[in-house]
């Protein structure tokens, strides 16, 4: 195992410093308790709008709260939104694309013009206008960027179960009486998985960005609970040149969050396809 990992580390150093992002990240989510010094709405007695010291790493917001706790406990929105997000839509898109691309047919000429009338919207506009409906919260946002991802990775999941699907040894399966949900199961989905990881990977990025987007907008994570982008667009806005940190934190939190996932995912896609596996050699 160590060996494997050494190795990734050798081939891929932006993936394995991905991956080091992404470990921190899991664990300022899953211990922000124990790494924040305060609380995420402790306000600090006499330390409104302090800039970064030894006593506060990040400096304190307009309102003397911490800003480096707020900044790990904004960590835990992200981790959260991101992975419930993209285990979701991966099921959800694997469903859709390998169904799709199995059976083909009408059942697929069906369900690929709703996907593309779905896909034809910004994706802006779509989750708008779900969160409009739905409302601020942590589990109508996960809802909201699930439909929308859900709906692109189908696609690349079908395509990958198509080319399966016409190979010689599912042939052999269905010649010698092997029934959908056997030839699914013990061949489909193993030689779509590392498709699936590649597209869960990447895509962890891009909903991170995504949930910042909206949080900046309102509809993310209703406050005081942290998140990244509203820390960006509230306070840290209106306090831009007075206390410049308040914007500058979370805005480097989350481009790191986003460099993290788009390295570890380019880093495992090299690794997973063996088409690029065979480019490398």
């Amino acid at each position: 195992m160590l060996r494997a990992v050494g190795r990734f580390a050798r081939k891929k150093p932006l993936g394995a410093l991905g991956a080091l992002i992404v470990v921190a990240l899991l664990l300022m989510a899953a211990f922000a308790e124990r790494i924040a010094p305060y609380g995420y709405d402790d306000p600090i007695r006499g330390a409104r709008m302090r800039p970064p010291s030894a006593a506060h790493w990040l400096g304190t917001d307009n309102l003397s709260r911490d800003m480096w706790s707020r900044v790990v406990y904004g960590a835990r929105v992200s981790v959260t939104v991101g992975f419930a997000t993209i285990a979701l839509a991966t099921f959800l898109a694997t469903v859709v694309g390998v169904s799709s691309g199995y059976f083909g047919g009408a059942y697929d000429l069906v369900v690929q013009r709703v996907v593309d009338a779905w896909l034809s919207f910004p994706y802006l506009v779509i989750i708008l206008s779900v969160m409009a409906v739905l409302g601020p919260g942590l589990l109508n946002l996960v809802v909201a960027l699930t439909i929308l991802s859900a709906a692109v990775n189908s696609r690349v999941i079908r395509g990958a179960t198509i080319a399966v699907a016409q190979s010689t040894y599912v042939e052999a399966a269905r010649a010698l009486g092997c029934g959908h949900a056997r030839i699914i199961t013990r061949h489909i989905l193993p030689n779509v998985t590392a498709t699936v990881i590649i597209l869960a990977t990447i895509g962890l990025g891009a909903v991170t960005l995504a949930e910042s987007a909206l949080s900046f907008l309102g509809f993310g994570v209703p406050p005081p609970f942290p998140s990244w982008g509203a820390m960006l667009s509230g306070s840290g806005r209106t306090y831009m040149f007075r206390a410049p940190w308040m914007a500058v934190w979370p805005g480097v939190a989350i481009s790191l969050a986003v460099f993290g996932f788009n390295m570890l995912g380019d880093a495992l896609r090299d690794v997973l396809d063996p088409r690029l596996r065979g480019a490398t050699r």
